[in-house]
């Protein structure tokens, strides 16, 4: 088979099971009401859970202003400026770590950190949900990958038990919110058995940043504050910018031994151009934002109200307190009919298909923000109550 051959007869299977992916550009910027081609619709598919997507423009425009657009390098040869140097530090000191690394995407920080900590004859431990990036970062790193059924820390703890005379080293990876079901990893139970077998645990929270934390402190500091952990209980900790924070980028926290080590020998960072300093300025107005409560309460609410009302007209939500409230359909052909049903109502829900989920686990991923109101939320679920008949 040649490789146009190889290339059409990929694209032939993924239209014949309806699961080819197809990209929609907006016209409108990123916020609660969007537009495509012409046509008003409520969003219920961003990530941006606090609406902070659209409150930096004027901070990034007096940054652009300041830096103009470029950072010129990679971070190690003349792109990292003083900003980088205070953002890393900002994200540090809000999540309670010595010191922080910035990389140019979520994906980025996990495949790099992976790679870079985990070596051939290394066993990695991951749970069966855990994010793409998670599992290439394993598989680039050249170790063994071993993954546990989802949630399964009985399994985990067997699988690691039966591992101890393995001679590698051994590392525990794992989402704190998981993507695409919205239910919260035990972060406190993975980290009791990391120090049981001597692992090293790694989390990314890029869907709790920004929404996780204790409600005395109420800024929410991330899935490590949630469970009162010390840095020493997770010692690698991923964030993102680009969800709660409403911009784009990501870093690793740690010590100072780990993000010296990751500077020597994470590849994606040595060899990528550094964020945008105006960009990395416009992150820290961003965590400014981000540490007031109004907008966290403003989501616990709105999550709390749409379970609520879901459960009283029976639909079929998927047990998840985040933002991201999953309806499984099962279906994938059924799945796509009922989010262009809710288009046609002016809503737009994507259906999330295999391979992003399992097979037989489609699903329409509702996602809730904080720049939602009460009738936009009341317009979604009437919608459903509709179209789920």
């Amino acid at each position: 088979m040649s490789w146009n051959q190889r290339i059409q007869h990929a694209l032939q299977q993924r239209d014949e099971q309806h699961l080819r992916r197809r990209r929609v550009s907006l016209d409108s910027p990123q916020q609660a009401m969007v537009e495509i081609n012409g046509q008003q619709l409520i969003n219920f598919c961003s990530n941006d859970y606090l609406g902070l997507a659209c409150e930096g423009g004027d901070a990034l425009a007096q940054a652009a202003h300041k830096w103009n657009l470029g950072s010129g390098a990679s971070h190690l040869v003349c792109g990292h400026t003083q900003v980088h140097h205070e953002l890393e530090q900002a994200l540090a000191d809000y999540t309670g770590y010595p010191r922080t690394l910035l990389f140019s995407s979520g994906f980025m920080a996990n495949v790099g950190t992976i790679a870079a900590l985990a070596q051939r004859g290394d066993l990695i431990f991951q749970d069966k949900l855990n994010h793409a990036s998670l599992l290439d970062g394993a598989q680039l790193s050249r170790a063994k990958l071993l993954r546990y059924r989802h949630g399964d820390y009985t399994q985990l703890d067997h699988m690691l038990e039966n591992s101890a005379e393995d001679s590698g080293e051994k590392l525990i990876v794992s989402d704190s919110i998981f993507s695409m079901d919205g239910d919260l990893a035990d972060v406190r139970q993975l980290s009791d058995i990391a120090t049981k077998h001597n692992a090293l645990l790694m989390i990314d929270d890029a869907h709790g940043l920004g929404i996780l934390g204790t409600k005395e402190k109420n800024q929410g500091n991330g899935v490590r504050d949630h469970f009162a952990l010390t840095p020493e209980q997770l010692p690698v900790y991923v964030g993102t910018l680009g969800k709660a924070l409403g911009g784009y980028g990501a870093f690793v926290a740690g010590s100072e031994e780990l993000i010296d080590y990751l500077i020597q020998f994470a590849r994606p960072y040595i060899y990528t151009t550094a964020l945008p300093p105006a960009l990395a300025e416009a992150m820290l107005f961003n965590l400014e934002l981000m540490k007031q409560p109004q907008r966290r309460e403003q989501l616990t609410q709105h999550i709390r109200y749409f379970r609520q009302r879901a459960s009283e007209i029976d639909l079929p939500l998927m047990p998840s307190e985040s933002a991201i409230q999953p309806l499984l359909i099962g279906d994938a052909n059924k799945a796509l009919a009922l989010s262009e049903a809710l288009k046609q109502r002016g809503l737009w829900v994507s259906a999330i298909r295999p391979p992003t989920v399992p097979a037989g686990s489609a699903r329409l991923r509702i996602t809730l923000t904080a720049s939602h109101s009460r009738e936009q939320i009341d317009t979604l679920l009437t919608a459903l109550q509709q179209v789920m008949q």
